[in-house]
């Protein structure tokens, strides 16, 4: 593999991620709306325990993509270079605001629990699925601009 090979990969895989998160952010919110939607009512069926798992599965897949440079099977060259200082600064406001939101979403999960309680479990979903969606929004986002040349 040569050195413009290399680059080329590079900027394909990093395109592809600036179109895939937001979508992938967007998909992972709405499919917490049957959950968001039956906050404190005390029901739990076999079914939520697997969705809940599969929740939980999602949440460490999508944190860890974006914690990390992400493209774990491609050589190391190849995530090097996608990991560049502009890439590692839209990362940084993403993770900002995933923290701003996830701040909101507790103070807001306080104030329901003055009317309907809700449990820890219930609490922690709210809190993780709206930081670290508003973090996957922001970072595709910012990548897109970066590669519209904005």
């Amino acid at each position: 593999m040569n050195q413009r090979s290399i680059s080329e990969r590079a900027d394909y895989l990093s395109r592809r991620r600036a179109r895939m998160l937001p979508f992938l952010a967007i998909i992972y919110l709405t499919q917490q709306a049957s959950f968001l939607s039956a906050l404190g009512d005390g029901t739990h069926r076999d079914v939520d325990h697997f969705k809940i798992g599969a929740w939980v599965v999602l949440s460490l897949v999508l944190l860890a993509a974006l914690a990390t440079k992400g493209f774990w099977l491609q050589p190391r060259a190849v995530r090097d270079l996608i990991d560049d200082e502009g890439t590692r600064a839209n990362r940084l406001d993403a993770m900002r605001i995933g923290f701003l939101f996830a701040c909101c979403a507790a103070l807001a999960a306080y104030f329901i629990a003055q009317f309907q309680p809700l449990t820890v479990g219930e609490t922690a979903h709210l809190v993780l699925t709206f930081g670290l969606g508003a973090a996957l929004i922001r970072f595709g986002l910012l990548e897109r601009r970066a590669h519209q040349g904005g």
